[in-house]
């Protein structure tokens, strides 16, 4: 991270490398605060697994990965460094001197803090599902889709990763079975109907998924009708879980107040709580989770550091 103290102190920490952090980034920078950004994996976020975006204004129709790469292209020309390592814990420093980011490495000091962790893919919670990912249980579409060329597979879930899953294997595999606990999707209607028209698509609503058989191996899902108790067995070599997402707030626990989905709870301000810290993106409690509200709570976010930051005493 530098040798000296002095270079380890920056205006602005953004905490994840997703669509918000990075976008709380650019504006930061354009706003002449300096700005390190902390990420794990690769930038971009859960949106580098999506193999279309069609809904983000005047971009049109890109991927998700190059989206990300380009969004991480642009922070970067501003001025912002991004940091690969791991956060581990974010902590007040006493008597008001602002924050401090702890990673695997080492800790590195900021004045205000944007937390933009983001959201990891929630288990479907079902007994035999740790033991078979890998081995025909799979988060994410894009990924391993390819695996299942030809065959059958069902994708569990109503919200718009799921009907992006569904439309993303219509095209790879032989039939695509779409489970969603109830009749009508949370996800775009525009993909609802296109996976409606699709002739290897079938939904098969009201329904839960309750055993999953197989011992090496997914061999099919069994499935339930909440209305009338029925049973039935998919026949399917792979299941893609998209049952929604479990915000990322580990590494800054019992330092915010989280509502009870366990996300950040914080308003359309993306004011955290505690002087100096901000939140952005799927991380905040809010109810609609996009591409464009994860931008747009970035820009927020970082305004609102700025600002935080133009109205302390001279350092």
């Amino acid at each position: 991270m530098g040798a000296s103290e002095e270079t380890k102190r920056v205006d602005i920490a953004v905490v994840g490398a997703g669509p918000a952090g990075l976008t709380a980034a650019l504006y930061a920078r354009r706003a002449g605060k300096s700005v390190a950004v902390f990420e794990a994996l690769v930038p971009g976020g859960q949106i580098v697994n999506t193999p279309d975006i069609e809904n983000y204004p005047g971009t049109g129709r890109v991927s998700g990965f190059d989206f990300a790469d380009r969004l991480r292209t642009q922070a970067e020309e501003a001025g912002a460094e991004i940091v690969y390592e791991r956060v581990a814990a974010v902590r007040a420093v006493p008597g008001g001197g602002g924050w401090e980011i702890a990673t695997d490495s080492g800790t590195r000091r900021a004045r205000a803090v944007v937390l933009a962790t983001g959201a990891r893919t929630r288990p479907l919670g079902v007994e035999g599902e740790e033991r078979l990912v890998g081995r025909g249980i799979s988060y994410c579409a894009t990924c391993d889709g390819a695996f299942y060329r030809g065959k059958d597979v069902a994708v569990v879930g109503g919200g718009n990763t799921a009907l992006e899953d569904a439309a993303y294997l219509a095209g790879v595999v032989r039939k695509v079975y779409l489970v969603h606990r109830r009749h009508e999707f949370r996800g775009d209607a525009a993909t609802a109907e296109r996976l409606r028209a699709a002739p290897n698509v079938e939904f098969v609503l009201g329904s839960t998924v309750k055993r999953l058989a197989g011992e090496a191996r997914l061999e099919g899902v069994e499935v339930e009708e909440t209305a009338t108790g029925a049973r039935r067995v998919l026949e399917v070599s792979g299941l893609f879980v998209a049952v929604g997402r479990v915000p990322e707030t580990g590494a800054f626990t019992g330092l915010v107040a989280l509502s009870p989905d366990g996300s950040v709870a914080a308003g359309e301000d993306c004011v955290a709580g505690p002087p100096g810290l901000f939140v952005a993106g799927d991380v905040r409690a809010k109810a609609v989770r996009q591409l464009v509200t994860a931008a747009a709570d970035g820009a927020v976010a970082a305004t609102a550091a700025v600002q935080y930051l133009q109205a302390l005493p001279p350092a």
